[in-house]
């Protein structure tokens, strides 16, 4: 194993990370995580370290992942919703089972463009690039894909905060009479 690296056992993604790529050494398969300002290594894979970040924000991969197809009907390389608190959505850049998966914050993508055949470069918003194996093509699907689970999230949300909103905050006189009605029933249960 490589020893100049900072080794952690354990790795949540979180606001400021940016990649969690696949780190091949002569002890198997760990992660490299490209954060704001850092890189860390991890001792697991990829699709571990994302487990472990949906478990830590109360779910699982395969819980996000079954959210995913249950929102969007997306079965192959679905993205993600790690917390939406924080803004954590990834996308993989290929099969989650396949050991090359990588995993992209879309936070943090400012651009990108083909590289060579089959790759694409993407710059990151702290101005760092990242070249993958993955063509244009894919890597844009997967973007905008991310960004309409983004925004299908984003729009539940507001939806639940505008009907708290009308029950906490009447705008007429009806509205606060049934608001009245309302407390007193659920004061009675």
């Amino acid at each position: 194993m490589v020893n100049n690296f900072t080794w952690l056992d354990q790795y949540q993604a979180n606001r400021y990370s940016m990649a969690i790529l696949p780190f091949n050494c002569d002890k198997g398969l760990f992660t490299r995580i490209i954060e704001f300002e850092k890189d860390i290594y991890v001792k697991k894979s990829p699709k571990q370290v994302v487990d472990d970040s949906c478990k830590y924000f109360g779910s699982s991969y395969e819980g996000r992942r079954i959210g995913t197809k249950e929102l969007m009907r997306i079965t192959h390389k679905p993205p993600i919703m790690v917390d939406a608190g924080t803004n954590i959505f990834l996308f993989p850049t290929t099969s989650s089972h396949r050991s090359q998966c990588a995993w992209l914050s879309h936070h943090y993508i400012l651009c990108y463009e083909t590289g060579d055949y089959n790759q694409t470069l993407i710059t990151f918003k702290n101005k760092q690039q990242l070249l993958l194996e993955m063509s244009l093509s894919s890597f844009e699907n997967q973007l905008f894909r991310t960004a309409q689970l983004k925004s299908i999230i984003a729009s539940r949300i507001e939806e639940e905060q505008q009907r708290m909103n009308m029950i906490l905050f009447p705008k007429d006189k009806n509205a606060a009479i049934i608001y009245e009605e309302l407390l007193k029933e659920w004061k009675r249960k």
